[in-house]
């Protein structure tokens, strides 16, 4: 994977822009994906689950993430210059918004997406593939974004980096006395 900062582009198309690769992603990665994890679990006969609530907890985790992914992408259109697509990524360091609290996010949104979808679903097979996103984003993906972010932005990114945790939010305290300005 190769990581680019987006071209020079008016906030609103940059917006838009994300917007679009936003609606893409979801599409293929929540709907397209989990629709075909589903009929493999028929074909394999594994069971589904089901508890009490499962549809409300389902749906509740979905909006919240939901909403965690557009403030998220968000911020990194207008804060960033730039979309969360790694050929198109800020072209500066993002640390405003929910970077402020946790370095990505836009991760903890879209494993919690899929897990959503999974309980929605009662699907292991989908549980499965998230959890295994999860897994290949922290082993895989990220590691190679903050390498490219360490060498992009340096010492303002290795602040950042100490101040604020890649998967369990900082406190407010701590970041505003450590982040670079």
């Amino acid at each position: 994977m190769r990581f680019r900062p987006a071209p020079t582009r008016s906030l609103r198309l940059n917006l838009l822009w994300t917007a679009l690769q936003s609606v893409v992603i979801w599409a293929i990665t929540l709907g397209v994906v989990p629709a075909l994890l589903v009929m493999v679990k028929r074909y394999a006969s594994i069971e589904s689950f089901t508890f009490a609530g499962q549809w409300h907890i389902a749906a509740a985790l979905f909006v919240v993430a939901s909403m965690l992914n557009v403030a998220s992408g968000a911020t990194l259109a207008v804060q960033g210059l730039g979309t969360p697509l790694p050929i198109e990524c800020p072209q500066r360091l993002v640390i405003g918004g929910p970077y402020r609290y946790v370095r990505n996010p836009m991760a903890i949104a879209g494993i919690s997406q899929g897990v959503a979808v999974a309980v929605w679903l009662g699907s292991w097979t989908v549980l499965f593939y998230a959890l295994a996103g999860a897994a290949l984003w922290h082993v895989a993906i990220g590691p190679r974004e903050e390498r490219d972010l360490a060498r992009r932005f340096g010492a303002d990114y290795e602040s950042y980096q100490s101040a604020v945790r890649l998967w369990w939010p900082t406190g407010r305290a701590a970041q505003r006395a450590s982040l670079p300005s």
